[in-house]
């Protein structure tokens, strides 16, 4: 069994080590095909290539690009590990301020800039091709953050009654925003529509008013700056109580324009670097990129700010912006929009708001009684959620992202990037993963920015590119190492200037077809050029690549393989050697032209501790019997043999106890080994010594048991210990085997009178109820016996009695 485990161990050893080596080489299969031709080009092919600059580390005939392979099999061809450049991918944090940790009411009054939320704030990702770098960003929602609110309202006439409301918003406003934030600020735009048909009426007096009837309205206009951000409750109700309706024609807004303008126009909003929220109120629909063609206006907006003395001053020169266009320039800019609108326009912009990131949907009532509730609840909607949006990424990047939200929620992919539910004070971390899949084409850093929507903070990386490896910078121009300076020395190779070609940039590109370049390719008395395996390069052969990577030709004339050796069991030198120019290089403890032959000698072990039991030879792990008699794996079986006790038992019974078949010869045929007596059978030697032990019971010729061992030593002496006293058994008892039969019969006896005398009531019993039967059935009365005839016979005189 040892045995048995011990072989099955070594194979299993074998073929770990050829899968290791298959998978080694598979990875690397990747660097090879990538035919690179410097380091900068080989650790461009993956993460996992490595070039060897050692000097003579190729082969003959093996082309330069051999020098980038997987970093394991570089080792395995003899490529020492100082020697292989394999640069790694790394990072570095530039700036890292801590989240900030304040309450509301603090004594101390922090500016917005001083307060941070987001941890990183800038690093250096050195990124190889291939090779992911990973690090953590923080976000903490800070408490008492200061807010900018712009009310941006819709003034056509059906917004009268909520215009009256709106007129005492700051005050109150104020007052319910200071249990959010002590830093507070408020202003206030309006819009209608464009001033061009045929979407108002450009007759002189609806310009002048555009109602119908007695109403007094302003005239129309796209938009206006009624207030810009201001911490003056009260400024705002009295500016916004000068305001007036105003009309248009058609029932859709230009609110778009307005949107637009309040977020490019940052300087006479009055903007800060805080939460940003734009309050969209309306009760109608949207004109949006297109519509402008009805009014003749087919210029795209141009996404810039055209406010004049707080007016919009080319809504008939630019069309409406598009959604995208509305979205990209609030995320810009970092405004959270809320739509404050009517019930029945309610499906349209919600709608709108699965298009705009960080942005909130709310309904107002037919006079905006409920607009300060819906600003609140809109506004802790988008705070409890933080979303993570990058810049647009160089060519070759890809960013993905992992959260780690409250309670333990985690998400990957899309909704990596955010995390619901969070209330003021909590912190969840973001893992980003950056990885660059090509270099740029001319090296340069890239920097990319990660910011959470409706935040001003961000992570600013700076992405460096390792394109090119160390000793390249060490290369040396015009080296008397590449054929009088044909080329550049570097990274143990040459890199040859423009028109040289060859591994030491011998030749030019007009000698390459050369005949005479030819015959420096062909070995001696052959017509094949690079033994039909490569290609003349400057009169040297370039051995061509297989399909299969892990196959390669060699050899001055490329005239040698790795893969035509000898095989065994379907494996190139039976999987226990290396296969160099076609012929097997066998590990240790192999021989043979396929490595097949093993020279370890455990499997020829026998029993005993002797090589083929001491009767035969070993010969490839296998034993090869020299005694006919003998067969086995191990020359153990013999079928007309004694086994070893049987074979001494005579001799030790003649020296031990002198008797026996041989006591007559024991001196002449029993001297042959070393006998010792003991007292009992405990005393006899017992497995696990170091020499060959077998014990045995045998009977002599008075039927007694006797037990010994036999052993050989290393000397091929034998030893046989022998218990003194035979186990000889006592004779029978006769008295008690006399008194026993007798009883037994006597017994015997008994039981069978008893079984008869039973079986003879038993009978008699039934006799007896059969007879009480038929008795039974014998009574029967006289006169109702059918054939019984009465001997009296009555006769009677007719004329008795007459007169």
């Amino acid at each position: 069994v040892f045995q048995t485990n011990l072989t099955l161990l070594t194979w299993a050893g074998i073929l770990c080590c050829l899968m290791w080596s298959g998978s080694a080489q598979q990875g690397g299969s990747d660097c090879i095909k990538a035919n690179a031709k410097s380091c900068g080009e080989c650790i461009q092919a993956g993460p996992n290539c490595g070039w060897c600059k050692k000097t003579d580390f190729l082969q003959e005939g093996e082309p330069t690009s051999a020098r980038c392979d997987d970093l394991a099999a570089l080792k395995s061809k003899g490529c020492p590990e100082q020697d292989i450049e394999n640069p790694r991918g790394s990072q570095r944090v530039l700036e890292n301020r801590e989240v900030t940790n304040r309450k509301i009411g603090a004594a101390e009054k922090l500016k917005p800039e001083a307060i941070t939320q987001i941890q990183p704030q800038k690093l250096v990702l050195q990124l190889r091709v291939g090779e992911p770098q990973t690090f953590s960003l923080k976000f903490k929602r800070a408490e008492d953050y200061p807010i900018d609110l712009y009310y941006l309202m819709d003034l056509s006439y059906s917004m009268k009654d909520d215009l009256e409301n709106v007129k005492s918003l700051g005050t109150a406003l104020m007052r319910e925003m200071e249990k959010i934030t002590s830093d507070f600020r408020i202003g206030f735009g309006s819009f209608v529509e464009k001033t061009v048909m045929p979407y108002i009426s450009t007759t002189p007096a609806k310009l002048r008013n555009p109602c119908t009837g007695d109403q007094n309205c302003t005239s129309p206009f796209s938009y206006k700056n009624v207030l810009s951000l201001t911490s003056e409750g009260n400024k705002f109700n009295e500016l916004v109580g000068k305001q007036h309706i105003s009309g248009n024609l058609d029932s859709p807004e230009g609110g778009f324009d307005a949107i637009m303008q309040v977020a490019v126009c940052g300087d006479q909003i009055g903007w800060r670097n805080v939460t940003r929220l734009l309050v969209f109120s309306t009760d109608a629909g949207f004109h949006f990129a297109g519509d402008g063609k009805l009014g003749g206006i087919v210029l795209p907006n141009d996404g810039k700010c055209h406010l004049e003395n707080n007016m919009y001053t080319m809504s008939h020169y630019y069309d409406y912006p598009s959604i995208a266009h509305l979205v990209q320039k609030l995320s810009e800019n970092n405004i959270q929009t809320i739509f404050a609108v009517t019930e029945e326009f309610q499906a349209v912009y919600k709608e709108l708001k699965n298009l705009i990131p960080k942005s909130a949907v709310g309904t107002l009532s037919s006079n905006s009684s409920n607009v300060i509730q819906l600003i609140i609840d809109a506004y802790n909607s988008l705070s409890s959620e933080v979303i993570l949006e990058n810049s647009k990424l160089p060519k070759g990047v890809t960013i993905s992202y992992k959260s780690y939200c409250k309670n333990g929620v985690n998400d990957t992919q899309e909704d990596g990037r955010k995390c619901s539910n969070i209330s003021i004070g909590d912190e969840v971390k973001f893992e980003i993963n950056v990885t660059a899949n090509e270099c740029p084409k001319k090296g340069q850093n890239e920097t990319i920015k990660i910011k959470p929507l409706g935040f001003t903070e961000e992570v600013e990386i700076n992405l460096q590119f390792i394109c090119e490896c160390l000793c390249q910078g060490e290369g040396e121009p015009n080296s008397p190492a590449c054929h009088d300076g044909n080329g550049t020395f570097e990274c143990g190779a040459c890199r040859c200037n423009e028109g040289r070609i060859g591994r030491l940039c011998e030749c030019s590109t007009d000698e390459v077809n050369s005949e005479d370049m030819d015959a420096y390719c062909r070995r001696e008395n052959s017509t094949e050029i690079c033994s039909n395996n490569g290609e003349c390069i400057c009169g040297q052969c370039v051995c061509k690549k297989r399909e299969n990577t892990n196959e390669v030709y060699s050899g001055k004339y490329c005239e040698c393989d790795n893969f035509n050796c000898d095989r065994s069991n379907g494996l190139i030198c039976g999987g226990n050697g290396i296969c160099k120019c076609r012929v097997c290089e066998c590990f240790p403890n192999f021989t043979g032209s396929a490595c097949d032959c093993s020279l370890d000698t455990m499997p020829c072990m026998a029993g005993n501790g002797q090589i083929c039991n001491g009767r035969g030879t070993c010969e490839c792990g296998t034993c090869n019997c020299t005694d006919p008699k003998f067969q086995g794996p191990t020359c153990e079986m013999c079928q007309t043999c004694l086994g070893v006790c049987a074979e001494h038992k005579d001799c030790v019974q003649c020296r031990a106890f002198n008797k026996g078949e041989k006591k007559e010869t024991c001196s002449q045929e029993c001297m042959h080994f070393n006998m010792t007596r003991v007292e009992s059978r405990d005393k006899l030697p017992q497995p696990g010594q170091p020499d060959p032990l077998s014990h045995c019971k045998e009977k002599d010729v008075d039927d007694c048991w006797f037990y010994f061992t036999y052993s050989v030593n290393s000397n091929s002496e034998a030893s046989v210990h022998v218990v003194e006293t035979p186990e000889c058994p006592s004779g029978p008892d006769i008295i008690p085997i006399v008194a026993g039969v007798v009883a037994g019969i006597v017994l015997i006896g008994l039981a069978l009178l008893l079984i008869w005398k039973l079986l003879m009531i038993i009978h008699d019993r039934r006799e007896f109820a059969k007879f009480e039967k038929e008795k039974m059935n014998a009574k029967w009365d006289t006169q109702e016996n059918p054939i019984y005839k009465s001997p009296i016979n009555n006769f009677k005189n007719p004329n008795y009695g007459r007169k």
